[in-house]
């Protein structure tokens, strides 16, 4: 089970913030369609706040990455 969970978060750290959101956006249409059930529209929503996360770690280590360059300019 854990060994799943790594290769399926290896997968989403592969894709780029652009395919997450497009993803979330297809997500998030299968929702408004109003045509799934309960069952599938936990399933939409619990995978989409995991694409959620996975984005803002991806943008949280670019600020970094921005802050680390900043810094460095700088101090030249």
């Amino acid at each position: 089970m854990a060994r799943k969970k790594e290769e399926i978060k290896a997968q989403e750290e592969e894709k780029t913030i652009e395919q997450t959101f497009a993803e979330l956006e297809e997500l998030l249409e299968k929702m408004e369609e109003g045509d799934c059930s309960l069952e599938e529209s936990f399933k939409y929503y619990e995978a989409g706040v995991k694409m959620v996360k996975s984005c803002h770690e991806k943008i949280d280590q670019v600020e970094k990455q921005i802050i680390l360059l900043s810094e460095e300019e700088l101090e030249s």
